[in-house]
Parts: structure tokens; C-alpha cells; sequence
């Protein structure tokens, strides 16, 4: 068996002196919880992705939630969400006390298919949480149609919901921060988006997440981001910030909040990453990404990710491989006998049907007939910053003497 030592890692994250730098210099400054630091990573992603307004959180997932819960999703509810993703999308909606309705994914990019949804819509549908999977951005001007044409059968039940008119649409972007859209990077086109910065990330805060808001008028969005700020933090009506300046000691809890705040040792982190992002990070990963184009291109039994569209381009978090014409147990073995060669690799996702909490429910992977097919043959492969061209070359080497030996000979080409 190969040292794990000497492994081709999956993801590890990309940390270099000038994030330690900011990190420490966020536990010398007396700021390690939410604090400048934090409010600064904010603006800064508001002026990356033109958002009105970004909160930064825990995590993706307390994103994901807050929305909901300010949003009034409760018993009763439907949230339509893809089949094919983690199992965090789902699980904040059975949180709340909402029925998640899992909708087929396209059988060409991964993401939630259009038609799925539009036939899942009811009046008990409250949102719908589309997922850009590997980065890719889902068809947010389709999307955002759907829920607008939904008003004539939404039962809204609270002043909100009544306000907005329409489903609301919430983009699971874990992956897709600096993905393109119609032209504009991600977080500005549907109602809201939810990054997240978990340290196997493009952009990571080791974890973390943010939500950009972006609600029509009359929403006021500063006035929104106060609400979250509220839920993210017990309910209390001002945070470490405001407390500390002078004679504001003083403060009350005016709901039953959560906590899941950012920290300014995180934010330090995300600052470094996010001055990067562009000129760095993004142009390694796709030049990994179209390596492993290269590698692949001359076998017929690949199918390989598409990362670009004539309506949007992604951004290039994962390398999302498929093999043709195999089965679940031929890929669990092509993947077997990748890592005896030293290589990690992943799979992204196992649908949320699939899992044993949700086939309690009564969820049936069986209605899903394009995402199983799509996972059974998925073998993710490592992209991450100092994955280096020879490496990316003992990777699709890897992939390729692995699964030339698990193929019918006939099928090899």
C-alpha cells in the first residue's frame, strides 16, 4: 500500500507567509472574534461581486438557514432543491421544519435541471435553492422566471414573503465565487447567493461563508444585513464593535438568534486570499483544469466537465471526470486502484436520496435517474494551488492506466 505521506494530496489549502502575516497580525490587533477585519472582508466582497450588501458567517450552511429562517420557511413549506449536491442544501430546509423537493439534475453540466423544477412547483413552494456544482452557475435568467411567473400561486404567509410576491431563490454557491454569469461574476443575480470559504475551497477562511443580498425594491438590503447581523449573534441588538464605544455597553436580545458569526482571525485570512483571487488562484486552477483537458481529450471512455458556456464560465473548483458506459462498483474500483498509485481522489456527490437520513423520509434515488447516473461514473481529481504540471501529469496518469484495466479492452481507445 502506498504512504500516505507520499500521496498526491485531494485539496490542501494554500497558505504561504503573507496569510500567517495577517493572521497574526489579527491576534496582535485585540480583534480575534467579529470585528474590523470582518467588516473589511465584507465591503471588499461587495465590491468583487457588485452585491448590495455581504454578510460573512460561519459557514455556507448558517448562510443557507438564516435566509430561510428570515425568509418565515417553516412546517409545511416546500424548498425546491437539487438532487445532486451535499447534503448541507437539504438539510437546513429539514431544519426548518420544510420539506425538501429534490429535483433531476442535466445529465451534460451537473446542475439542477430547469424543466425538474418548473414541474415541482406548487403553491406550498416557498424557494428555490439551485446549486452551481464544480462552479459551474446554473441557469439563474430561467430560474429567476420561473419564480417570477410562480406569484400567481404562491401562498405568502408572512409580511416578507407578501412583500417579495414570488418564490424566492436562493443560489447554493459554495463553489462558484469569480464564476461568471451573463457577464458578471457571481452574487449579484438572483435574490441570494451563499459562498463558502471551508478550507477546501478555491477561496477559504479555513471556515467560513457569506451571503450576498441582492433583494429587489422596496427591500432595503442595508436594512436586511442588520437582521442577519441579529440572527447570527443570539438575537442581540449590537454586536463586540458597537459595544465598545463609549457608554454603549448596553444592549438587549430581541429574538432567539443563533451564533455563527465570522471571526477576524478567518476574515485575516480571507482578505490575503480575496487580494489574490483574480490574478492568482483563478488563472492556477483553470490552467489545471485545461492540463487535465489535455490528458483526457484522445480517450473516448472520458467524459469531461464543461467549464464554460455561452452564458456563463466557471469557476474551476473542482475537475469533475466522468467515465463512460461504467458501473457505481467499476468506478469504486477504478478509484481503488488510483490511490494504490499514490493519488487521492473524490467523489462529488453522492445525491442526497442516496443517504440513509433522507431514504428514512422516504426518498427514492430511483426518481433520480440522471444524477445517479452521473455520480455512479464521477471521479473527482485534485485542483488546488501548488498542484504542480508534473504532478497534474502523475494524476491523469494515474486515472488513466486505472481505468484502461477496470474497461472492457474493446471500450479502450
Amino acid at each position: 500500500m502506498t504512504d500516505k505521506l507520499k500521496m498526491i494530496p485531494f485539496s490542501p489549502p494554500h497558505i504561504d507567509q503573507k496569510i500567517i502575516d495577517e493572521v497574526i497580525a489579527a491576534l496582535k490587533s485585540g480583534w480575534i472574534t467579529t470585528g474590523p477585519r470582518t467588516k473589511k472582508f465584507e465591503q471588499q466582497l461587495c465590491d468583487y461581486t457588485r452585491a448590495p450588501k455581504v454578510i460573512c458567517l460561519n459557514s455556507a450552511t448558517a448562510g443557507l438557514e438564516l435566509l430561510l429562517r428570515w425568509f418565515g420557511v417553516k412546517e409545511g413549506d416546500e424548498v425546491i432543491v437539487p438532487a445532486y449536491t451535499y447534503s448541507a442544501t437539504a438539510n437546513v430546509v429539514i431544519h426548518c421544519g420544510a420539506t425538501p423537493v429534490f429535483v433531476d439534475t442535466n445529465a451534460d453540466t451537473f446542475n439542477i435541471s430547469v424543466q425538474r423544477i418548473a414541474d415541482c412547483i406548487s403553491p406550498r413552494t416557498k424557494v428555490i435553492m439551485p446549486v452551481d456544482i464544480g462552479g459551474l452557475p446554473c441557469d439563474y435568467d430561467a430560474i429567476m422566471e420561473l419564480a417570477k411567473n410562480s406569484a400567481a400561486i404562491l401562498n405568502s404567509e408572512n409580511e416578507i414573503q407578501k412583500q417579495l410576491g414570488r418564490i424566492l431563490v436562493l443560489s447554493d454557491a459554495a463553489h462558484s465565487i469569480g464564476a461568471f454569469y451573463q457577464g458578471k461574476k457571481i452574487g449579484c443575480h438572483v435574490d441570494a447567493s451563499v459562498f463558502s470559504f471551508h478550507a477546501v475551497k478555491n477561496l477559504t477562511t479555513a471556515e467560513g461563508g457569506a451571503v450576498c443580498l441582492n433583494l429587489p425594491a422596496p427591500f432595503d438590503n442595508e436594512e436586511i444585513y442588520r437582521a442577519l447581523n441579529i440572527k447570527s449573534l443570539h438575537g442581540q441588538n449590537k454586536d463586540a464593535l458597537a459595544k465598545m464605544q463609549k457608554g454603549s455597553w448596553e444592549y438587549d436580545i430581541v429574538e432567539a438568534g443563533y451564533k455563527c458569526n465570522m471571526t477576524d482571525i478567518a476574515a485575516a485570512i480571507g482578505l490575503v486570499e480575496l487580494s489574490r483571487y483574480d490574478s492568482e488562484t483563478l488563472p492556477r486552477r483553470k490552467k489545471i483544469c485545461e492540463l487535465y483537458q489535455q490528458h483526457f481529450s484522445k480517450k473516448s471512455w472520458a467524459q469531461l466537465p464543461v467549464f464554460k458556456t455561452d452564458e456563463a464560465e466557471s469557476s474551476y473548483h473542482l475537475f469533475l471526470l466522468r467515465i463512460k458506459n461504467i458501473s457505481e462498483q467499476q468506478r469504486n474500483n477504478i478509484i481503488q486502484l488510483i490511490t494504490e498509485k499514490g493519488v487521492s481522489v473524490n467523489v462529488h456527490f453522492k445525491p442526497v436520496p442516496m443517504m440513509s437520513f433522507y431514504k428514512s423520509l422516504g426518498y427514492t434515488i430511483d426518481s433520480y435517474p440522471v444524477a445517479y447516473d452521473n455520480y455512479a461514473r464521477e471521479i473527482s481529481l485534485p485542483v488546488y494551488f501548488d498542484l504542480t504540471n508534473e504532478q497534474v501529469a502523475t494524476v491523469a496518469r494515474a486515472v488513466i492506466e486505472a481505468t484502461e484495466k477496470i474497461l472492457d479492452p474493446k471500450t479502450v481507445a
